[in-house]
């Protein structure tokens, strides 16, 4: 799995290097443009274009019959049920070509998630970092500790929650650049999560991870970017709660997801005629 996650996550770095230095709405403009092509092309190839072109002229021509006899309240109805039928067939059309690209939007969303759903620490900014205890062990008696590198500056001692199951740490941004948290457990085990910090005047495409995950299949799925802790260690996973990366725009504040799609859909809409494909 890990090696999996390598070759999509170095997918990505190559399909967003020129975009790394500029703010994240150039990065979510090109790949929102990438998408909507490849919708369209796995819509070429995977669906019935013929039969999607014949059954929207039907709902036309019954739109256009609803209109001509308005006064005519049978022919109308029977017009409105052939509307659904066409309806209901055009869906079949389009169930095809929605399946094959379930998969590959799934990994496209995992990647853009670290890539537009935060942002990296300011220096001076505080935050949180939470570990998560595996179930049977006593995190009231577990010796753990967390050091750093010179760029973050853990300010408590472990907070321990019995009820959650987690131990938490305060830090402190001191520095910008990629940083290393170390946990230390028992005295003799250790394990590392990365910490992003750059300055929030000029935002820039960052790539962070909010969390190392477990070693299960859908954790470590749904958070490729670090290698999943070890199973025979106590923990469960190590998060960093970061800022969100709201996308701004005429005084909005817009998640991503929403972004996202309102463009991507956009696109394919805008190029399926330069494109020839039939939606």
């Amino acid at each position: 799995m890990w090696a999996f996650n390598q070759a999509i996550t170095w997918l990505f770095k190559i399909i967003f290097f020129p975009w790394e230095k500029l703010h994240p709405w150039w990065g979510m403009i090109y790949i929102s443009l990438l998408t909507g092509l490849f919708m369209l092309w796995v819509f070429r190839l995977t669906s019935n274009q013929a039969g999607i072109k014949e059954v929207k002229q039907q709902i036309k021509a019954h739109l256009l019959e609803i209109r001509l006899f308005k006064d005519n309240m049978a022919l109308t109805l029977k017009a409105q049920g052939r509307i659904l039928l066409c309806n209901l067939k055009y869906i079949s059309y389009s169930f095809k070509p929605m399946l094959v690209m379930i998969l590959p939007l799934l990994l496209i969303l995992i990647q853009l998630n670290f890539r537009f759903a935060y942002q990296p620490l300011a220096p001076g900014e505080r935050t949180i970092v939470k570990v998560k205890v595996k179930p049977g062990f006593d995190l009231l008696q577990m010796p753990i500790s967390l050091t750093s590198s010179p760029g973050i500056m853990v300010e408590t001692p472990p907070l321990r929650i019995e009820e959650g199951g987690e131990i938490d740490w305060r830090i402190r941004a001191v520095q910008e650049g990629h940083h290393l948290l170390k946990i230390k457990i028992n005295n003799d085990q250790e394990v590392e999560k990365e910490i992003f910090v750059a300055a929030r005047g000029a935002r820039k495409l960052s790539t962070l991870s909010p969390l190392r995950p477990p070693s299960n299949f859908i954790p470590s799925l749904l958070y490729p970017l670090e290698k999943p802790i070890p199973s025979d260690l106590p923990l469960q996973d190590i998060e960093v709660i970061y800022p969100s990366g709201n996308f701004h725009f005429l005084g909005l504040s817009l998640h991503w997801l929403i972004v996202y799609f309102l463009l991507a859909i956009a696109f394919g809409f805008g190029l399926k005629r330069i494109v020839g494909v039939e939606i």
